[in-house]
């Protein structure tokens, strides 16, 4: 399921947003309204993610909760993600990172998520920063690359205009 949903590009969502959230500031037991918007924005096709991120969620809770997001919410490659999943390959392979990073970036997830961004013009949502070395592969690296827009979740809160009240005050 590549491409726009309805014609409206979505935010694709990295493992360590589930993960962060869960563990830091949007926690099950204290933010429930956090975990309700994004079954909410998850339906109406704003946020999404791909099956590689549900793979990688090894949290019994998180794995618990995964369902209420939908069957689609994971999204599988189609033949767009194929043909970005090449470009990057292409790219990887050509930049000056060590034979551990290449490998290591094209058996992750971050691979496949940047690629359907890519392929749907979506959004990244990851919680990764800029680095500078050879060693390892970050989201963000290749998403400047590739004119990928990619951001932290409060960021993407924010654009949402998402309100977490308590009470139902304004």
């Amino acid at each position: 399921m590549g491409g726009k949903r309805g014609g409206l590009m979505a935010y694709l969502l990295d493992t360590n947003v589930f993960i962060e959230a869960k563990a830091w500031h949007y926690g099950m037991d204290f933010c429930p309204g956090f975990w309700h918007w994004l079954i909410k924005a998850g339906k109406a096709g704003t946020i999404a993610s791909i099956a590689q991120v549900q793979g990688e969620l090894q949290d019994d809770e998180l794995n618990e909760w995964l369902p209420k997001l939908g069957k689609d919410f994971f999204r599988q490659p189609d033949l767009g993600v194929l043909q970005t999943m090449a470009q990057i390959s292409e790219w990887v392979n050509t930049q000056n990172f060590t034979p551990a990073a290449k490998t290591t970036f094209l058996n992750a997830a971050d691979y496949h998520l940047i690629a359907h961004a890519l392929a749907g013009d979506h959004v990244v949502v990851t919680h990764e920063q800029i680095e500078h070395t050879p060693a390892r592969i970050k989201i963000p690296n290749v998403c400047i690359a590739f004119k990928v827009k990619y951001l932290r979740t409060h960021e993407m809160l924010r654009r949402e205009k998402v309100r977490l009240v308590l009470g139902g005050a304004a």
